[in-house]
Protein backbone atom coordinates (compact mmCIF):
# COMPACT_ATOMS: atom_id res chain seq x y z
CA UNK A 1 0.00 0.00 0.00
CA UNK A 2 0.98 3.59 -1.15
CA UNK A 3 0.83 6.00 2.14
CA UNK A 4 0.65 9.53 1.11
CA UNK A 5 0.68 12.36 3.68
CA UNK A 6 -0.36 15.85 1.77
CA UNK A 7 0.83 18.72 4.43
CA UNK A 8 0.18 22.12 4.58
CA UNK A 9 0.20 25.12 6.76
CA UNK A 10 -3.54 24.79 8.89
CA UNK A 11 -5.05 21.68 6.78
CA UNK A 12 -8.11 23.06 5.93
CA UNK A 13 -7.54 24.62 2.55
CA UNK A 14 -4.64 23.26 0.62
CA UNK A 15 -3.64 19.75 2.08
CA UNK A 16 -7.22 18.63 2.47
CA UNK A 17 -8.15 19.60 -1.44
CA UNK A 18 -4.58 17.60 -2.31
CA UNK A 19 -6.06 14.76 -0.10
CA UNK A 20 -9.82 14.08 -1.56
CA UNK A 21 -8.54 15.53 -5.20
CA UNK A 22 -5.50 12.27 -5.21
CA UNK A 23 -8.18 10.39 -3.52
CA UNK A 24 -10.85 11.12 -7.07
CA UNK A 25 -7.86 10.28 -8.82
CA UNK A 26 -6.99 7.33 -7.83
CA UNK A 27 -10.59 5.92 -7.58
CA UNK A 28 -11.04 7.43 -11.15
CA UNK A 29 -8.10 4.84 -12.04
CA UNK A 30 -9.31 2.26 -9.78
CA UNK A 31 -6.81 2.06 -7.51
CA UNK A 32 -8.27 2.95 -4.61
CA UNK A 33 -7.44 -0.19 -2.59
CA UNK A 34 -3.36 -0.05 -3.30
CA UNK A 35 -3.30 4.03 -1.43
CA UNK A 36 -3.65 5.22 1.82
CA UNK A 37 -4.30 9.32 1.63
CA UNK A 38 -4.64 11.73 4.60
CA UNK A 39 -3.55 15.38 5.28
CA UNK A 40 -2.24 17.60 8.22
CA UNK A 41 -0.74 20.61 9.14
CA UNK A 42 2.30 22.01 10.42
CA UNK A 43 0.54 24.47 12.65
CA UNK A 44 -1.93 23.78 15.87
CA UNK A 45 -3.78 26.63 14.48
CA UNK A 46 -6.78 25.31 13.23
CA UNK A 47 -6.58 21.74 15.15
CA UNK A 48 -10.21 20.09 14.80
CA UNK A 49 -11.27 22.71 12.04
CA UNK A 50 -13.40 21.07 9.32
CA UNK A 51 -12.23 22.09 5.51
CA UNK A 52 -12.49 25.63 5.18
CA UNK A 53 -15.24 26.59 3.04
CA UNK A 54 -13.97 27.95 0.32
CA UNK A 55 -11.94 24.23 -0.36
CA UNK A 56 -15.56 22.94 0.25
CA UNK A 57 -17.17 25.33 -2.42
CA UNK A 58 -14.62 24.25 -5.32
CA UNK A 59 -14.29 20.38 -4.44
CA UNK A 60 -17.96 20.60 -5.11
CA UNK A 61 -17.78 22.82 -8.58
CA UNK A 62 -15.89 20.37 -9.29
CA UNK A 63 -17.14 16.84 -8.66
CA UNK A 64 -14.71 15.93 -6.00
CA UNK A 65 -16.07 14.17 -2.88
CA UNK A 66 -15.16 15.09 -0.28
CA UNK A 67 -16.23 14.42 4.06
CA UNK A 68 -16.31 15.69 6.90
CA UNK A 69 -12.66 16.06 8.33
CA UNK A 70 -11.03 17.50 11.56
CA UNK A 71 -7.92 19.16 11.05
CA UNK A 72 -5.31 17.79 12.90
CA UNK A 73 -0.86 18.76 13.25
CA UNK A 74 1.80 16.37 12.22
CA UNK A 75 3.07 13.99 14.25
CA UNK A 76 6.42 12.15 14.72
CA UNK A 77 4.64 9.00 13.90
CA UNK A 78 3.89 9.88 10.28
CA UNK A 79 7.46 9.79 9.54
CA UNK A 80 7.24 6.01 9.67
CA UNK A 81 3.56 5.79 8.61
CA UNK A 82 3.80 7.54 5.59
CA UNK A 83 5.93 6.86 2.41
CA UNK A 84 5.28 9.70 1.01
CA UNK A 85 5.13 13.46 3.10
CA UNK A 86 3.86 15.94 0.39
CA UNK A 87 4.28 20.16 0.99
CA UNK A 88 2.20 22.35 -0.80
CA UNK A 89 5.13 25.33 -0.45
CA UNK A 90 8.90 25.84 0.86
CA UNK A 91 7.53 27.27 3.97
CA UNK A 92 5.57 24.16 5.16
CA UNK A 93 8.61 21.77 3.48
CA UNK A 94 11.25 24.28 5.97
CA UNK A 95 8.83 22.98 8.98
CA UNK A 96 8.65 19.24 7.96
CA UNK A 97 12.41 19.20 8.01
CA UNK A 98 12.58 20.76 10.96
CA UNK A 99 9.92 18.11 12.93
CA UNK A 100 11.26 15.37 10.79
CA UNK A 101 15.02 16.00 10.83
CA UNK A 102 17.10 14.26 9.46
CA UNK A 103 14.79 12.71 6.51
CA UNK A 104 17.36 10.13 5.92
CA UNK A 105 14.18 8.35 3.98
CA UNK A 106 13.66 11.32 1.85
CA UNK A 107 10.16 11.07 2.22
CA UNK A 108 10.01 14.84 2.05
CA UNK A 109 8.75 16.34 -1.33
CA UNK A 110 6.67 19.69 -2.47
CA UNK A 111 3.69 18.35 -4.20
CA UNK A 112 4.58 20.65 -7.80
CA UNK A 113 7.82 18.90 -7.85
CA UNK A 114 6.20 15.65 -9.89
CA UNK A 115 4.92 18.09 -12.26
CA UNK A 116 8.48 19.80 -12.59
CA UNK A 117 7.83 23.06 -10.80
CA UNK A 118 9.91 24.46 -8.22
CA UNK A 119 7.36 27.30 -7.04
CA UNK A 120 4.33 27.19 -4.10
CA UNK A 121 0.76 26.17 -4.36
CA UNK A 122 -0.12 29.65 -2.85
CA UNK A 123 -2.41 29.49 0.08
CA UNK A 124 -6.04 30.89 -0.49
CA UNK A 125 -6.18 31.98 2.83
CA UNK A 126 -4.29 34.84 1.63
CA UNK A 127 -5.00 34.75 -1.87
CA UNK A 128 -8.50 34.31 -1.62
CA UNK A 129 -7.91 32.37 -5.29
CA UNK A 130 -8.85 28.64 -4.21
CA UNK A 131 -9.13 28.12 -8.42
CA UNK A 132 -5.58 29.15 -9.00
CA UNK A 133 -5.29 26.79 -5.84
CA UNK A 134 -7.47 23.80 -7.21
CA UNK A 135 -5.83 23.73 -10.90
CA UNK A 136 -1.75 23.52 -9.16
CA UNK A 137 -3.05 20.83 -7.17
CA UNK A 138 -5.09 18.78 -9.82
CA UNK A 139 -1.51 19.31 -11.70
CA UNK A 140 0.92 17.69 -8.97
CA UNK A 141 -2.01 15.41 -7.75
CA UNK A 142 -1.83 14.03 -11.96
CA UNK A 143 1.93 14.09 -11.97
CA UNK A 144 2.11 12.48 -8.89
CA UNK A 145 -0.40 9.56 -9.66
CA UNK A 146 1.89 9.34 -13.22
CA UNK A 147 4.59 8.81 -10.89
CA UNK A 148 3.45 6.29 -9.20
Amino acid sequence: MIKILFVCHGNICRSPMAEFVMKELVRRAGREHEFLIESAATSREEIGNDIHYGTRTKLREMGIPFSRRAARQITNADYDEFDYLVAMDDENEYYMNRWWAPDTDHKIVRLLSFAGKSRDIADPWYTGNFDQTYEDILEGCTAFLEKL
